[in-house]
């Protein structure tokens, strides 16, 4: 095992060692072209396998085990979405916040004991039950969502199905929101905590602990090793370099700069700031990204409002061709299943639920109620699908009624451009806004992929601080090698590998959704129960 895993450290700093070897002999792009492109096409004609549904339209595979998976948490749960919203911003607001729950147990109170079922793995230490408070853990998880697919992700999906894509997209943002429910239940469940208090916790660990419980002790190791080593493979890729890139190019663009050494100088900075942060680890990330992901948001959010309250005559246009292209699509947009297939895609593509990935940061909260952190998931795909893209949605489409400079049913050729014209043409200089937007997305989801990619490395080399600092060395090279490289074949290999990660965490949370549920339980008996502290 462990010659397979450094196999896999070799063949992800291939591109680093080339380079280092003889930096002039080969453009960049060329040598990591041809140290992923490789590994690229055999994994994309797995995990993006696409099925042929007629009329020229298929759909991938990755695509309908999100969607079958969200479908099974929404109604196996309850529709959690719509019954425990009100919970789920209490709770983000901190109204049952016990980061020391041992403080609050007092002798006779048998209900509170019964709930708590504590932990084998927390038990020894109450007082360091997690790093990060719940605002904190939703702020990080966020960071890596809200990013880049918001911005072009949304305007590449409206190009291909027209505005009918939104209806979709927010209704798969919707049946989104119990995946992440689920899968950061579990993470607070089976994580690991040293003595120290730092926090081990995602999929790769209730995987292999969740299913041995079922009596499919070897089906969950290996389902955690993979899921790991996908995980690795895509915070140095779409975490990272990809990240990198866009910020890279949204930013120089705006000084008419293109140039190699431009974009070096540009990565080198962001890695130093990058390190900076992710050196501290999940608390000082946490710390970092409560602060920027409300201010970039509301900054996000705040343009697009100003747009559509500009517009706002508009806008029952704009929703009627949301509706109509719904359900009633032309078939130069695929027809009505070519424009569902847009929005579902762009929403699970955007959110991540069912990726695993929300699940690292949420392992790391404080409490002693997994299913506190399922309540503070919920938000997560609301905030950043039915919230973010429907706003970017809804400029694009307002916009683009009277200056058409996007055709429907045809592909837009650069997703950021598109949407910074539809700001362009209402709020002249909003390019500066979001070219603001697009680098602070990119740098937070940076910030919170390191620590997914951190923990996934540490489950496969081991906790040692030599592991954890060598990680974050390679995450800061991979920094800059992503801003200078115009990447090529590198972006379908990590989003390949992130979107591996579906598989093997779809099937533990169907395996484990009893223990979610049961969890969900003692958690809403708490909240009945519960007797707030006097300061």
């Amino acid at each position: 095992m462990r010659q397979r895993l450094l196999l896999l450290l070799m063949t992800l700093l291939s591109p680093v060692l080339a380079f280092c070897q003889d930096p002039s002999a080969k453009g960049i792009d060329q040598i990591i072209d041809e140290n992923f492109a490789p590994i690229s096409n055999s994994v994309q004609s797995v995990i993006f396998y696409s099925i042929p549904l007629g009329g020229g339209l298929s759909i991938p595979i990755v695509l309908i085990v999100l969607l079958l998976g969200a479908l099974f948490c929404t109604i196996y749960f309850g529709f959690p979405n719509i019954r425990y919203l009100k919970l789920s911003v209490d709770t983000v607001k901190g109204k049952y916040y016990e980061p020391s729950s041992s403080e609050n147990i007092v002798a006779g109170d048998h209900i509170r004991e019964d709930i708590l079922d504590d932990m084998p793995d927390t038990i020894r230490d109450e007082s360091a039950e997690g790093e990060v408070t719940p605002f904190q853990a939703l702020t990080a998880a966020l960071s890596a969502t809200v990013g880049l697919g918001n911005i072009a992700g949304v305007a590449v999906a409206l190009s291909l199905g027209g505005p009918g894509a939104t209806f979709w997209m927010i209704l798969a943002g919707l049946l989104g929101m119990a995946s992440k429910f689920a899968e950061c239940t579990l993470g607070v469940k089976y994580r690991e905590i040293d003595s120290d208090g730092t926090v081990h916790g995602g999929p790769m660990y209730y995987l292999k602990k969740g299913l041995q419980e079922r009596g499919l002790g070897g089906l969950g190791t290996v389902f955690a090793v993979f899921f790991a080593i996908m995980c690795v493979g895509g915070s140095f890729g779409g975490g990272n370099m990809f990240q990198a890139n866009q910020a890279a190019s949204q930013f120089l663009s705006i000084f008419e700069i293109d140039s190699m050494a431009a974009k070096t100088i540009f990565g080198v900075i962001v890695a130093i700031l990058v390190g900076i942060v992710i050196i501290g680890g999940i608390k000082r990330i946490g710390k970092v990204t409560e602060k920027v992901v409300p201010f970039m948001a509301v900054l996000y959010v705040g343009a697009a409002l100003v747009i559509i309250i500009g517009n706002i005559g508009s806008l029952g246009t704009a929703f009627g061709l949301i509706f109509a292209g719904a359900f009633a699509p032309s078939a130069a947009l695929g027809g009505f299943v070519g424009v569902l297939i847009q929005g579902f895609q762009r929403a699970a593509f955007s959110n991540e639920a069912g990726v695993g990935s929300a699940a690292i940061a949420h392992s790391a909260v404080r409490t002693s109620h997994p299913a506190s952190e399922g309540m503070v998931a919920l938000l997560e795909p609301f905030i950043d699908t039915v919230v973010i893209c429907t706003m970017t949605a809804l400029v694009l489409i307002i916009t683009n009624i009277d200056a058409g400079f996007m055709e429907y049913g045809t592909k837009v050729a650069d997703g950021v451009q598109a949407t910074s014209a539809a700001f362009e043409s209402t709020i002249p200089g909003s390019r500066y806004i979001l070219t603001l937007a697009v680098v602070l997305f990119a740098f937070s989801t940076m910030l919170s992929w390191s620590y997914y990619g951190l923990q996934a490395w540490k489950y496969l080399f081991g906790k040692s601080q030599a592991a954890d600092l060598t990680y974050k060395i390679l995450f800061c090279i991979f920094v800059v090698i992503g801003s200078a490289a115009s990447l090529g074949s590198v972006i379908g290999f990590s989003d390949a590998m992130i979107f591996a990660m579906v598989f093997p965490n779809m099937i533990g949370l169907v395996i484990l959704a009893p223990v979610v549920k049961k969890e969900v339980a003692k958690y809403i008996e708490f909240t009945k129960n519960y007797v707030p502290k006097e300061d």
